[in-house]
C-alpha cells in the first residue's frame, strides 16, 4: 500500500487539504515539515506520534524538516489551551530548542542528508513589526482569523493579541520554507488545522502556483477517556532522566486491551499482518499480554535502544519474581524511583528491627517484632524472620541500596 493508505490503515489521517493532489505529489519525493514548540527541555510521548509519522514518510523516500519554534516559542500557541501560556525568557527558549534538536536528531538523523533541522528564530527574530504587518498581516482578514477554532474557543475567556498573532507567524514559517526549501506539505495534530491552512492561504495569496498541502492526524485519547501520555507522576518524557527506560517500558506495557492495537498501529513499524496477528492474541489469550509486551519492546528500542530494553525487562522480571538481589544499583534507581526513600547512616551494620523503625516502615518496635516474627519483612526480596538479624554491607546492593518490603506491596528504598 502507498504511504497515504498506510497512514489511513493506522488511523493517522484526520484532515488533508487535497487527498488526490497529495497522493499524486507523493509519487515523487517531496519535502514536508512539522513544528515543535520548545516549552520544555524534552519532548513527551504525545510528541512521539508526530516524530513517528515523519519517520514513516522519511522511510517512504520523502524529506522531513523538523522545525523547532525558537521564535514562536517566545509567544505561545493558543491551540488546545483555555488560558494564556506562561512566557519564558529568550535564554530558556534557546536552551529548550537546543535540547529538542538533539532529541529529534536521534530519530531523523540530520547529518545524513535526508532530514533538515530549522529553528524559526532564524527568520522571525529579525522580522520587524512593519515587515510582518505589510508582508503577512495584510493578507488576512479579522473574519478569517476569528473563524479558526483555536481562536474561537478562547474568545469568551479572552485572548491576547500576542497569542492571536501566532497563526500568522506559523503561516509565515510555511511560506518561508516553501520559498527557500521547496517544502510542499505541513503536518501536525488536528488542533493545528487552522494554523496550517493559514499557511496555505498565505502561499496562495503570495502568487505561488505549485500546490502546497496540509495534513493533520487525530489527537490521541485513551479508551477510558484519560489523556494519553500521562501517568500518576505526570507527563511521560522522551528524556531518560525525566522518565527512566523502565518507566517508559511500563507505560506501554500497561496499555489496556482496548488501546493496545491502536497504539501498535500508531507508534510501531510493524506490518498490517503482524498487528492483526497480535489483535487475534488479544482476543484469544488476553492474559498473556503478548500485544502489550510487543508494544513495550518496540517503543523502548525506538526511544532508548536495545540495551535499555534489556535493562527494563530485567527490572520487570526481578520485581515480578521478588528477587531484588539480582538488580544492580542503576536498576534499583530506575525500578524504585517513586517509592519512599530513607537515607540511612553509613555505619557498617544495623539491626533490622531498629532500621525498619527508623525508616518509618513500621510505627513501633512492638509492631516491628510482630511483623518480623510473622514473616512480613523482606530484605532485597528475601524474607527475614530473625528478631536479632543484623544487616551488614553484604546486604547492600552496589554498597549503596537496600530494598525492604513490608507485606505484599509496601516497598521502602534504603540508601546508604
Amino acid at each position: 500500500m502507498d504511504i497515504i493508505d498506510d497512514l489511513k490503515y493506522r488511523g493517522l489521517i484526520n484532515q488533508v487539504s487535497d487527498e488526490e493532489g497529495l497522493r499524486e505529489a507523493l509519487k515523487k519525493p517531496i519535502t514536508f515539515y512539522c513544528g515543535f514548540d520548545p516549552t520544555a527541555n524534552s519532548l513527551h510521548a504525545g510528541n512521539l506520534l508526530m516524530i513517528v509519522i515523519m519517520m514513516r514518510l522519511q522511510k517512504a523516500g520523502h524529506h522531513p524538516i523538523a522545525l523547532v519554534g525558537g521564535g514562536t516559542g517566545m509567544i505561545g500557541d493558543p491551540s488546545g489551551r483555555s488560558t494564556e501560556r506562561q512566557l519564558n525568557t529568550k535564554e530558556v527558549v534557546e536552551g529548550y530548542a537546543e535540547s529538542l534538536k538533539n532529541q529529534l536528531d536521534r530519530f531523523l538523523h540530520f547529518d545524513q542528508g535526508n532530514a533538515t533541522f530549522v529553528n524559526n528564530a532564524e527568520w522571525l527574530n529579525s522580522l520587524s513589526a512593519i515587515e510582518f504587518l505589510r508582508d503577512v498581516g495584510k493578507y488576512f482578514t479579522l473574519n478569517y482569523m476569528l473563524s479558526k477554532d483555536s481562536v474561537q474557543t478562547r474568545l469568551e475567556a479572552g485572548i491576547s493579541f500576542t497569542e492571536f498573532s501566532y497563526m500568522l507567524l506559523q503561516a509565515y514559517d510555511y511560506l518561508n520554507l516553501y520559498e527557500l526549501k521547496n517544502c510542499r506539505m505541513q503536518m501536525g495534530g488536528s488542533d493545528q488545522w487552522g494554523n496550517i491552512t493559514a499557511g496555505l492561504e498565505l502561499i496562495r495569496k503570495r502568487g505561488h502556483e505549485e500546490q502546497a498541502f496540509a495534513l493533520t492526524f487525530p489527537l490521541i485519547t485513551k479508551s477510558d477517556g484519560t489523556k494519553f501520555g500521562k501517568s500518576m507522576g505526570g507527563a511521560i518524557w522522551l528524556d531518560s532522566e525525566k522518565t527512566t527506560p523502565y518507566e517508559w517500558y511500563q507505560f506501554w506495557y500497561n496499555a489496556s486491551d482496548d488501546d493496545v492495537i491502536n497504539f501498535l498501529k500508531y507508534f510501531t513499524f510493524l506490518s498490517k499482518s503482524e498487528i492483526e496477528a497480535l489483535a487475534n492474541e488479544v482476543e484469544s489469550h488476553p492474559e498473556a499480554r503478548k500485544a502489550q509486551k510487543t508494544l513495550a519492546r518496540e517503543m523502548t528500542v525506538l526511544v532508548h535502544g536495545e540495551a535499555a530494553l534489556k535493562q527494563a525487562e530485567h527490572i520487570s522480571q526481578a520485581l515480578f519474581s521478588g528477587d531484588i538481589s539480582q538488580l544492580n544499583g542503576e536498576e534499583i534507581r530506575q525500578g524504585f524511583k517513586d517509592v519512599p526513600t530513607y537515607q540511612a547512616s553509613s555505619k557498617d551494620s544495623v539491626k533490622l528491627i531498629d532500621l525498619i523503625v527508623e525508616a518509618g516502615i513500621v510505627p513501633s518496635k512492638r509492631q516491628a517484632r510482630e511483623d518480623i516474627t510473622n514473616g512480613a519483612i523482606y530484605v532485597n526480596g528475601s524474607r527475614r524472620n530473625d528478631l536479632d538479624e543484623v544487616l551488614t554491607q553484604n546486604d547492600r546492593i552496589d554498597n549503596e541500596y537496600m530494598v525492604i518490603r513490608r507485606g505484599k506491596k509496601k516497598y521502602t528504598l534504603i540508601q546508604f
